[in-house]
């Protein structure tokens, strides 16, 4: 049976989170079922949850979160988010990295909101 992520807050992850995406203008984070949500400006794009990080995908970006054996957000054992995917440690760690994909990812939520397809 697979692991449920059952959300749970982490103030220091966040933290780390959120002084990682300092040069994206506008991040910021809003309590959610137990976890937070990540935004730029008024555009949710990501879901930090159990000392891990989910962001927005699309149909150009998802084939490299899977190729490195990232998964989607499961908040619990009957629901998956297949549009939101974790991101690897080492990007997370990475301040210039995690800022690069949070861009695509930040740039895959505002595609889908304009109903561009492709990118669900």
């Amino acid at each position: 049976m697979a692991a449920v992520n059952v959300a749970k807050r982490s103030p220091a992850f966040l933290q780390l989170v959120l002084d990682h995406l300092r040069a994206v203008r506008g991040v910021r984070s809003r309590a959610m079922f137990g976890g937070h949500g990540i935004y730029c400006d008024d555009v949710f794009f990501g879901i930090v949850s159990n000392e891990r990080l989910f962001l927005r995908t699309d149909d150009t970006t998802r084939p490299r979160y899977e190729e490195l054996g990232m998964a989607p957000f499961r908040p619990t054992e009957r629901q998956l988010l297949r549009r939101y995917f974790e991101v690897p440690v080492g990007v997370v760690e990475s301040p210039r990295r995690l800022e690069e994909w949070a861009r695509e990812s930040i740039r895959a939520a505002v595609a889908a909101r304009s109903g561009k397809r492709g990118t669900a």
